[in-house]
């Protein structure tokens, strides 16, 4: 999986990833200690509504910024997005009163969800063999665990020799450097000629009406709701099981969300393999199914075992859901790489990410708030019926041997119509853009 950091493109942006994800964990930490700075006990709802507002930037401004992208020059784009998280992260330690908390952080997640799908959506056109794609897919996730796992460490590191505010001064420099490595590098051009004459709600609502008009996509956007699920179980109630049912101590949260993240990466290390052997429906769905089972197993466990039971069977269940949720999560970008033409590949990526956080702005609070009210046993079993209900969904709406290509004429369209592009215009072409749309519209072109 490593031989794919020769390619000098790739690895000057795979190291701008992760130097800007390490910088990204050490503000996760110092924002919290800021919180309870300015509001003491409120601090967790004040971490609370920042993360809420983190996700309506995330599904308001990614479609937003994913249809006009590809008309900006690229490089200069991300670098943009680069400065104004790192102006932002500077501008934080000198926050006096919550609101501005908001502000600034609605302002830099809002930079993220343009810079994040943009990013993604180049790394196909640096690597269009799919096997090299494949493999850095799975690198990027191995990069997000590690860091989930790393940041905390280093922080805590960071806070025995400096104050938290100068844990902010590392998240300007991971955003600077990432900025710096971007420059480095030259990134291909766009054809923006489809862009041309297009109104702002076509362009803004592209990427997601190609996304609904894609079978397969359909179908990712089923396991979407299942990988929320799923993943909102560990993520929000991983501390109420451990410390508030089982009574063990803090140490122990660690331990099961450590398990939760070797799941996650030992799955990144082996899906390159499997994926070269194995269709991705196959796998994907597969994977959603293992996570309805696991939170079946976790709900019986809960209903039936004695707290001394319980904690053995926690360690293997989070380990294996980890592996599901990544095995969801990593072929996603083949998906997306694969149902649009290059031009609309930022359009179709900033879709995913929004959507996909649309689950998570759904799946957080419908964890939390059962988990508060009804008890685990009984949210295990709501989230069990949304992973079963996402994962059924799918195996429905993506139809089994789903090309990834589709060869196909338009002999009604005429020669600039916006559906064609490039040699597509030539007449017999293959591609997989918005395939069951045009069928729809002109069922009889074969």
């Amino acid at each position: 999986m490593l031989s794919i950091l020769a390619h000098r493109t790739y690895r000057h942006l795979f190291y701008a990833q992760v130097i800007s994800l390490i910088g990204t964990g050490l503000m996760t930490v110092a924002l919290g200690l800021l919180a309870y700075k300015l509001a003491g006990k409120e601090a967790g709802a004040v971490l609370g509504t920042a993360l809420a507002t983190k996700m309506i930037a995330y599904v308001g401004v990614a479609p937003v910024v994913g249809g006009f992208a590809n008309t900006l020059p690229r490089r200069a784009f991300l670098v943009s997005m680069d400065l104004t998280r790192a102006l932002v992260a500077l501008a934080l330690p000198f926050a006096d009163q919550v609101w501005q908390i908001y502000v600034l952080i609605f302002v830099l997640q809002s930079a993220s969800a343009a810079f994040t799908p943009t990013f993604e959506a180049t790394i196909p056109d640096i690597l269009p063999d799919e096997a090299e794609y494949t493999r850095a897919l799975s690198l990027s996730r191995l990069a997000y665990d590690l860091e989930n796992l790393l940041s905390p460490t280093l922080a805590a590191a960071l806070l025995v020799l400096v104050s938290y505010n100068e844990l902010f001064v590392g998240t300007v420099i991971g955003f600077l450097a990432s900025a710096l490595l971007v420059v480095s590098v030259r990134l291909p051009s766009r054809d923006a000629e489809t862009e041309t004459g297009r109104s702002f709600f076509e362009r803004t609502t592209k990427g997601i009406r190609i996304y609904l008009a894609t079978p397969r996509l359909r179908g990712l956007l089923a396991l979407n709701v299942s990988v929320a699920a799923a993943g909102a179980m560990v993520l929000v109630n991983t501390v109420v099981l451990v410390r508030g049912i089982l009574g063990r101590p803090d140490s122990d949260v660690a331990v099961a969300l450590a398990c939760f993240g070797a799941g996650l990466m030992l799955a990144a290390l082996l899906l390159p393999r499997l994926l070269d052997r194995l269709p991705d429906r196959a796998v994907m769905t597969a994977a959603a199914a293992l996570l309805t089972l696991l939170l079946l197993a976790l709900a019986v466990a809960l209903g039936l075992m004695g707290r001394d039971l319980i904690w053995p069977i926690i360690l293997p269940l989070w380990l294996l859901t980890g592996i599901g949720y990544s095995a969801v999560e990593t072929p996603t970008g083949r998906l997306l790489r694969r149902s649009a033409q290059p031009a609309d590949r930022p359009a179709i990526f900033a879709a995913q990410f929004a959507l996909s956080h649309a689950c998570w702005l759904f799946a957080y609070p419908l964890a939390g708030w059962l988990g508060g009210t009804a008890g685990l046993a009984i949210t295990s079993l709501v989230l069990v019926a949304v992973t079963g209900a996402g994962a059924a969904a799918a195996v429905v709406l993506w139809p089994v041997g789903d090309p990834d290509i589709i060869e196909h004429d338009h002999p009604e369209l005429g020669e600039n119509d916006p559906h064609l592009t490039g040699t597509a215009r030539a007449g017999r072409h293959r591609h997989a853009f918005m395939i069951d749309d045009y069928h729809r519209r002109w069922p009889t072109s074969r």
